[in-house]
């Protein structure tokens, strides 16, 4: 199945990172499918198949490889010196960023949900200079949604942000890069479920109905969850 456009890698390094960032995910049982009895998200979608990245944290290989292939990713499609602090959000982004930031050697904060309720940076924790270039980090995306309130509390404590970063980005739903085109942010992932998919099929981990089944969810995601109901 053909990915949209704009989620086809640029490069030979981008794509062969993709694939080894799914053949990760897939080893350390962070993909998840589940066709028949469908998963339900915060948003009240449904969906076949779930991805877990929280797991990343208890396999240290894996979280070594997935943080290297993210400084890859960073220095080849933003650029190290771009970048004055790493920022994980609330609260699953805060190991991948601490991880990322230590690799950079660069500083780390991290941002509430919400504010404590008191002083400018009260969705910050760590020391943030005015003006400081941040990329904001998370595990995974699916419609952009929760980026929208760590970039909005970076940005009104004196923060610039250009670039987020996500391990995984699902890739379906076009309101992710639609709001961070709004908001003039990149988002950079490692992989998408399109790199799954191809990587689950070729190593044939799961059966053809259940591959189908995500493929299908895949081409129309909102009919999928709606048919589903």
């Amino acid at each position: 199945m053909p990915r949209p456009a704009e989620l086809t890698h640029a490069t030979d390094d981008a794509r062969l990172a993709a694939q080894r960032a799914a053949e990760i995910l897939l080893d350390i049982e962070a993909v998840n499918f589940r066709p028949d009895d469908p998963y339900t998200f915060t948003s009240g979608r449904k969906s076949p198949s779930y991805v877990d990245c929280r797991r990343i944290i208890s396999f240290p290989a894996a979280r070594s490889e997935l943080t290297r292939l993210a400084v890859d990713l960073i220095e080849r499609d933003i650029g190290g010196g771009e970048i004055d602090i790493v920022a994980g959000g609330e609260t699953s982004g805060i190991p991948f960023s601490a991880w990322i930031a230590d690799a950079l050697d660069l500083p780390m904060i991290y941002v509430r949900k919400e504010p404590k309720g008191f002083g400018r940076m009260a969705q910050i924790e760590g020391k943030l200079n005015e003006g400081a270039r941040v990329l904001l980090v998370e595990d995974l995306t699916t419609d952009g949604g929760s980026k929208v309130r760590f970039i909005e509390a970076l940005r009104a404590a004196g923060a610039a942000v250009a670039h987020t970063y996500v391990v995984f980005h699902y890739g379906i739903f076009p309101e992710s890069l639609a709001t961070m085109a709004k908001l003039d942010v990149g988002l950079h992932a490692l992989a998408t479920w399109w790199d799954v998919l191809d990587v689950a099929r070729s190593r044939e981990l799961f059966t053809p109905e259940q591959l189908d089944s995500v493929e299908a969810y895949l081409d129309d995601p909102e009919g999928w969850s709606a048919a589903r109901e």
